[in-house]
């Protein structure tokens, strides 16, 4: 088949890519720039030039393949959350607006915060205002199979999700911190398990369908802070919830959180099973950037 994907060079997209072509399909990508063309070019797939923001080359290229995958997602300002959750739901409105009534294969991203795999997502919140699963949602009402892939921490050895702006905090501020206790949990999976559960879904995912990329169910934050620590050569501390605003600033949120997460279902759906030995700490540990 002939895959159109958003984010075709990101952390997470330029894996997806990679096993595709090793399926056997061909890949278009959309190329904010010149970089981008050259890594797709020599990847083996080809290049639409354009971003997230321009619906027309989003309907090009949607319009010459034969299903859709979307990784992309505007991370250059994470303090600018809101907006490139906008800009989110606006792409995958105008892919699936051109996919409309062809029961072409969509596959949009989503997280597993808060969520269980047989629950669909709550409606966007000021604090969690991302509406791609909504989106998924109505593309489905509009005759296409659209499926949902839920991300947790992903990792390898040079980056871990969110853990990789902990590991930049930290260094900025001499210390490795988690909230009070530190026992809640985050999970994860390594980038090219989640690269596999991308293109099953995309061959075999039914429509409206959620399928949580996971392979381990709950890391703790005071594990990953202590792994930090460990790497970085600084000290570990716990903070109360008063002080990590103050901290941890749009990340206080996230980490927070306590959203272990289940892939169960996904595994007996889909067949679906996480090849990587190395967890998410094994990375961190064996990160090749030191410091």
């Amino acid at each position: 088949m002939r895959i159109f994907m958003t984010g075709a060079t990101g952390f997470i997209g330029s894996r997806v890519v990679q096993d595709l072509l090793e399926a056997g399909h061909q890949v278009p990508g959309l190329a904010r720039t010149d970089d981008a063309v050259l890594a797709l070019a020599a990847a083996g797939a080809q290049a639409l030039r354009g971003d997230l923001t321009d619906l027309i080359s989003l309907r090009r290229g949607v319009a010459d393949c034969d299903g859709v995958i979307h990784t992309a997602f505007v991370h250059e300002d994470m303090s600018r959350f809101k907006q490139a959750c906008d800009i989110d739901l606006n792409a995958i409105n105008a892919m699936a607006e051109a996919l409309a009534r062809t029961n072409r294969p969509l596959v949009v991203t989503s997280g597993t915060a808060a969520h269980t795999e047989d629950l669909a997502a709550p409606v966007g919140s000021i604090a969690v205002p991302r509406m791609s699963e909504q989106a998924a949602t109505k593309a489905v009402a509009q005759q296409m199979r659209a499926s949902i892939v839920r991300l947790p921490q992903v990792h390898d050895r040079n980056r871990q999700g969110l853990v990789s702006y902990l590991i930049a905090l930290a260094r900025a501020k001499g210390m490795s911190a988690y909230i009070e206790e530190g026992m809640n949990r985050w999970p994860a999976v390594h980038r090219s398990d989640a690269a596999l559960l991308y293109r099953q879904v995309l061959e075999y995912g039914l429509a409206g369908a959620r399928y949580h990329a996971v392979a381990e169910e709950g890391v703790t934050l005071r594990a990953i802070a202590e792994a930090i620590g460990r790497r970085l050569g600084v000290p570990v501390v716990s903070l109360s919830r008063e002080d990590a605003g103050d901290h941890f600033g749009w990340l206080a949120f996230f980490v927070g959180l306590d959203m272990p997460a289940s892939s169960a279902l996904t595994r007996a759906r889909l067949h679906w099973r996480p090849k990587q030995a190395d967890t998410m700490i094994e990375d961190r540990e064996s990160s090749s950037a030191r410091k």
